[in-house]
Formats: C-alpha cells, structure tokens, sequence
C-alpha cells in the first residue's frame, strides 16, 4: 500500500530542493517559451528575395530593363553587377548570391530584330530546395517579361555543384557538423560542473593550475576524440551515401578541427556558468536546439525575419557548414570561405576568455 502522507513529505522535500535550485527553475519554464517564439518565427520555407549577381555583356536600354524586371519582383535582388561571366560563378563560388545572370551581347539586337534571345542562369544547386525555388522564380519572371514586352528570351538554366539535386548531398555535410557540434558541447558543458558536484574543484584550486591551463587541459582530451568522430563521420558519409569531398581534404580536416575547438570551448563556457549538472544540460539544450533551426542546416536562412537572421550569425554551426558544404560540395578554397575562418577565429577567442574570466571568478 502507498503511505499517503510519505508520498507528500517526499513531494515537500522535491519542492523545496526545486526552489532552491532556481537557475534549474527559469530555464525549466523560459525555455519552451523561448523556442516556441524562435521556432515560430524562424522556422519557414518561403524564400523571398534571393540574392543574384548580374553580368550585362549588352549594356543597353533592353538589358536594364530585363535586369529592373528581375530586381523589382519580391523573388530576387540584385546583390552584385560583376565585370566577366567568370566572376559570376564566383560570386556563387563564395556563396553571395545563389543565382547568377549571364546577359550576352547581343541581347539587345535580336530583340530589336524581333528575334529570341538568350539569357544564361546559373543556380546554386547545393541547397536543393533554394535551388528549385530559384529555378521556379526565375521561368515565372522570364515569361512576365516575354509577355509583356512582346519579346522572346530563352532563358538556360545550369544547376551546380548538385545537378540532380539530391539531397543527401546537401543534407549529409550538416548532419556531419550538427552531430560533432553536439557530441562535443555534452561532453565538455559537463566537465567543469562535475568537478563541483564531486568536490574536488577545492582540490584543483589548491593547485598551481592556473585557470588557462585548466580549461586547456579540459579541451585536450576532448579535442581527440571530437578528432575521430570528424574522420568517422566523413569516411561514413562517403562509404554509405556516396558524397565525394570535392575541395581539399586536408583543409576540410584543418577547419573542421577549428570547429570542433570552438564548440568544445562553449561547453567549457556552459560548464563554467552551471552549478549542477542539470543546468548543465538545460543550458546545452537552449543552444543545441536552437542552433539547428538557425544555422541553415534544415530551413533556409534567407526566409528568416532579419533580426533572427543576424542572430544565426553567432552561431558557429552556422559557418561550419558553410564551410562544409563549401569543400564538399563546391570545392572551393581559402580565398572563399575566408569570412568564414575570421569569424569562427573570432568567437573562439571570445568564448575562451569568456570561460577563463568566469572560471577565475567561481575561483574567487
């Protein structure tokens, strides 16, 4: 039989263990409202105003006008007018536009004959659902102009670095850096906080150790491990589902392991703030979560509000698999993915001092 009145003591006691770990308490009932409100603002697959780099070999009245009929439609904007055609596959290269238009000529002089004339659209293929969307947008808005201008434009569309559009190619290099990112995040976001709960953080501050040392020294293992999943993950990727690294490997281990340094860095950061082990997670799963929506690894960052947008900039998944699907999929190189490297720089050192000065004050 249930004894009513221990059940109630216990609850009591339950009770008061729960206000006295308030941290534990807000995360508890801010966080399903936190990512209600992301998810419900961030998560969407409309894309609007896709971006597009513009070579206008013709240079003439009817040429401005085709390229005013592309930037006043609320599908594309003009991001970029480029010099040579080569310099619109770069611009798709580095991952500034997703569309490339391509104006030879003689545009101009057969519309003025009344004949048909072509215009050329490159479309980055690696994101399959942007890239059909792009396909889509821009037949609609050459039809529009050949109907109402009463001129013939055959457009060409040539999708790259994924013609077939498949995607597991574009889904496999996220999947990659979302797995390394969150094995990596649990097991650092605990190491610290363990030390507490076990007692023997009294232990290390009675040692030399100094506080860059110890979170050094908590990466270091980590770093291994996080090392050896990077190279499983990559080797399964191309044995089970065939994606073919067609950048540098070497570079792609290079960033990937910078990646991984970055991700273990901000556990150690979660580890410093948390008292117990359960904010530990509460605090992990408020940034894994939401990094998973914002990063662009499953929606589209392009069909997000601005101010959501810009917060995935924090967010070092988002660069990793730019960086990803940069290599695997594009091939592309240094020159590239340079805003990408400066960035994840940039928050690592950020979130190594952020950990060095909070742990030097849990030493205080």
């Amino acid at each position: 039989m249930i004894n009513i009145n221990r059940v109630i003591t216990m609850a009591k006691k339950e009770i008061i263990h729960i206000r006295r770990d308030r941290a534990s308490l807000v995360i508890a009932l801010i966080l399903p409202i936190f990512l209600l409100l992301l998810f419900g603002f961030a998560v969407s697959s409309d894309v609007d105003n896709i971006k597009i780099s513009v070579y206008d070999g013709s240079r003439t009245i009817e040429s401005r006008e085709f390229i005013d009929k592309l930037n006043n439609s609320t599908y594309l904007k003009v991001f970029k007018y480029v010099e040579t055609p080569d310099e619109v596959e770069k611009s798709i290269d580095s991952g500034d536009v997703k569309i490339g238009v391509i104006i030879p000529d003689y545009f101009a002089t057969r519309l003025r004959r009344n004949e048909p004339s072509d215009v050329q659209f490159l479309i980055d293929g690696s994101d399959p659902y942007i890239a059909k969307t792009a396909s889509s947008y821009s037949a609609l808005i050459v039809n529009s102009y050949s109907n109402t201008s009463k001129k013939i434009i055959n457009p060409f569309t040539l999708l790259l670095y994924n013609p077939t559009l498949e995607s597991s190619k574009f889904n496999i290099p996220g999947i990659i850096g979302l797995i390394l990112q969150n094995i990596t995040i649990m097991l650092t976001a605990f190491s610290i906080v363990r030390e507490k709960e076990k007692g023997t953080m009294e232990q290390l501050i009675m040692t030399p150790v100094t506080p860059l040392e110890l979170v050094i020294g908590k990466i270091i293992p980590y770093i291994f491990i996080a090392f050896l999943e990077l190279d499983m993950t990559l080797i399964l990727g191309k044995i089970i589902f065939g994606i073919d690294i067609k950048g540098s490997l070497i570079f792609l281990i290079l960033l990937g392991t910078m990646f991984l340094v970055c991700s273990l860095a901000l556990g150690i950061l979660i580890s410093t703030v948390s008292t117990t082990q359960l904010q530990a997670m509460h605090m992990s799963l408020a940034y894994l979560l939401p990094s998973v929506i914002l990063s662009g690894f499953i929606f589209p960052r392009e069909a997000m509000p601005k101010p959501i947008y810009f917060v995935s900039y924090l967010m070092p998944l988002t660069y990793f698999n730019q960086i990803l699907r940069g290599i695997i999929l594009k091939g592309i190189g240094v020159r590239e993915l340079l805003p990408e490297i400066i960035s994840l720089s940039i928050i690592i050192i950020v979130i190594v001092i952020f950990s060095i000065h909070k742990f030097k004050k849990t030493l205080d």
